[in-house]
């Protein structure tokens, strides 16, 4: 009976929850973004790089039934030759760096919007010239390099 209880005390903690809604959230995000790289992203990058379709570029390691030369890579497959297909590779890593830039950017806009705005020491004051806070018995101010009064 203790283990069901522990069991149950450890699966209903709050970090287990928040993981397992953070992990769907992210599911669902990175088939947003995967969209997004797919659909709006990569068709510019194909009309720049003059149409050129990575997905369809491979290299025959050997040939299979009939021989080549083989058009496509499916073509290719359907007569069993082992293929090098670094067309796929690179269309997986392109799209893994949108992917990673764009998740970076979210999260680091989540994080500035989670930030909260620190209160002051209670040992420091505000420069009068610049409004830095600075400690309570500086002479000058580090950011302006202003005077300021001492405060006794």
């Amino acid at each position: 009976m203790s283990f069901w209880k522990d069991f149950q005390e450890f699966a209903v903690k709050g970090n287990v929850v928040d993981m397992a809604v953070g992990i769907m959230i992210g599911a669902a995000f990175t088939s947003v973004v995967q969209s997004l790289v797919d659909d709006i992203l990569m068709p510019p990058i194909g009309m720049a790089t003059g149409g050129i379709d990575f997905a369809d570029q491979f290299l025959v390691l050997a040939e299979g039934s009939p021989g080549g030369p083989y058009l496509s890579l499916a073509q290719a497959n359907a007569a069993g030759a082992v293929t090098m297909r670094w067309g796929l590779f690179v269309n997986q890593t392109i799209s893994f760096f949108i992917v990673a830039l764009v998740l970076f950017l979210a999260v680091r806009w989540i994080a500035n919007l989670r930030r909260p705005d620190s209160p002051p020491a209670p040992n420091t004051r505000a420069c009068p010239a610049c409004k830095t806070n600075i400690h309570r018995e500086a002479t000058r101010c580090p950011a302006c390099t202003s005077q300021v009064d001492a405060i006794a």
